[in-house]
């Protein structure tokens, strides 16, 4: 059985590191890039299962990549330009946004394929992006709404009114890469959600026009056009970089630089949110680079917290980060209140109900629904007991926020199923030694 142990918490450090590539900006360029008429490098690719699985359904598609320590270059084959033989089969393996959004890119194939995902993936709700697909005029036959998924493309995509009333970015990001195989134009009103594919778009100078209101964005997007090359340094996750900005908060007397972040304002819900909480972060070295946001980061231990209602209106900008929100909110003086969550509980794991259950295990009172959770904080808390955490659906996020707690919280932890760091994070366990952890592997 696999398991890593922590019965020591981390002592003080300061210290400078940077995390790995934006798994959301990885997995876009690889599908734009393979859209591209020519060739398109990027550096600092995350090198994680879901980007693998990505490389490994565009070679599958007919796509010729090229993969080293240096870079990874894919040879774009055009719009509408994947060649492979009836009845293939691609996994997607644990990831929801390659799932989602290579199924964008299928309404215009002609022979039909499937589509499947680990038993994580197979849980969840691809319904969501089929329906305003199907309207596109391809086929999807589901499993209840849930992988394994067969597709049937259509060789005249039509243009689509859209309204994406979640905020979901991947159902978004799907219907707006079917519509560059339509002739016309797609409108999309989206609740306001990451906006990466947009900037993409922009970038390239494809057809796409925004108008941003105040409670959604209005996307008008023309098809048949061809897509230029995209070498892109792919910036750092502040997904990945959001568990180093909590272990220092929580930890004593340290101090942690963190470089080169993408700080897309719709991804930085976590540092508004932090920052309410009292959590001492500088965002330093603003700049812009091909659209996106970048800066560097610096943490400072934090000794009093502050506890929050938190505005829904940060939710969708946070959404991969609540459970480390959580335990921010364990440690700080009085109620903290989060609600409109239920989207959580759409994750590879029902993380809403996972970070009660973490909770729980340090000895913090909490009441959890559907869709919200209040966290009755102890500054003082310490835990002197033995925790176990497995049976997570090896859910990376559950895993990575298990060990901030453990780092400081304190307690004899067992953590089992460190392999689910694969899909995102394979270096997390490595720069958390760098820092100073005591892990027993």
């Amino acid at each position: 059985m696999s398991f890593i142990k922590i019965e020591k918490k981390i002592k003080k450090f300061n210290k400078s590191l940077t995390t790995s590539g934006d798994k959301s900006l990885s997995i876009r360029w690889a599908l734009l890039a393979s859209q591209s008429n020519s060739k398109s490098k990027s550096y600092n690719l995350l090198i994680s299962e879901d980007v693998l699985n990505t490389l490994k359904c565009l070679k599958k598609l007919g796509v010729k990549i090229k993969l080293t320590k240096k870079f990874c270059e894919i040879c774009g084959v055009g719009l509408n330009g994947f060649k492979y033989k009836k009845n293939l089969s691609l996994n997607a393996g644990n990831s929801g946004t390659l799932g989602r959004l290579i199924m964008g890119l299928l309404v215009h194939c002609r022979n039909s394929l499937k589509l499947k995902g680990d038993k994580s993936l197979s849980k969840r709700d691809f319904m969501r992006v089929s329906k305003p697909l199907e309207r596109f005029g391809a086929k999807f036959i589901t499993n209840s709404g849930k992988l394994p998924i067969f597709i049937k493309g259509t060789e005249n995509p039509l243009p689509i009114f859209y309204n994406e009333t979640r905020g979901s970015a991947q159902c978004k990001s799907a219907v707006m890469l079917a519509a560059l195989n339509t002739r016309g134009e797609t409108i999309i009103k989206a609740k306001k959600s990451r906006d990466h594919s947009e900037l993409l778009f922009k970038y390239l100078k494809l057809p796409i026009i925004i108008y941003r209101k105040k409670n959604y964005d209005l996307i008008k997007i023309k098809g048949k056009k061809k897509i230029p090359s995209i070498n892109y340094k792919i910036p750092a996750d502040i997904s990945s970089s959001a568990f180093f900005i909590v272990l220092t908060a929580l930890s004593e007397n340290s101090k942690l630089k963190i470089n080169n972040i993408n700080v897309n304002p719709s991804r930085t819900g976590i540092l508004s949110i932090l920052k309410m909480m009292k959590v001492k972060i500088k965002v330093i070295n603003k700049r812009f680079y091909k659209g996106e946001q970048i800066a560097d980061l610096v943490i400072h231990s934090s000794k009093k917290l502050k506890s929050i209602n938190c505005p829904i209106r940060l939710n969708s900008a946070a959404i991969d980060e609540f459970l480390l929100i959580f335990l921010v909110a364990a440690k700080a003086d009085g109620m903290s209140y989060f609600k409109n969550l239920s989207e959580l509980n759409e994750k590879e794991s029902p993380r809403l109900k996972w970070g009660s259950k973490i909770l729980d295990k340090i000895g913090i009172k909490n009441t959890v629904t559907n869709n919200s959770i209040k966290i009755y904080g102890n500054p003082n808390i310490e835990v002197n007991k033995k925790i176990v955490i497995k049976n997570f659906l090896k859910d990376h996020r559950v895993f990575m926020t298990s060990v901030v707690a453990a780092l400081t919280f304190g307690g004899k932890w067992q953590i089992h199923d460190e392999n689910s760091i694969n899909t995102s994070f394979p270096s997390f366990l490595s720069k958390v030694d760098y820092l100073g952890a005591n892990i027993k592997y």
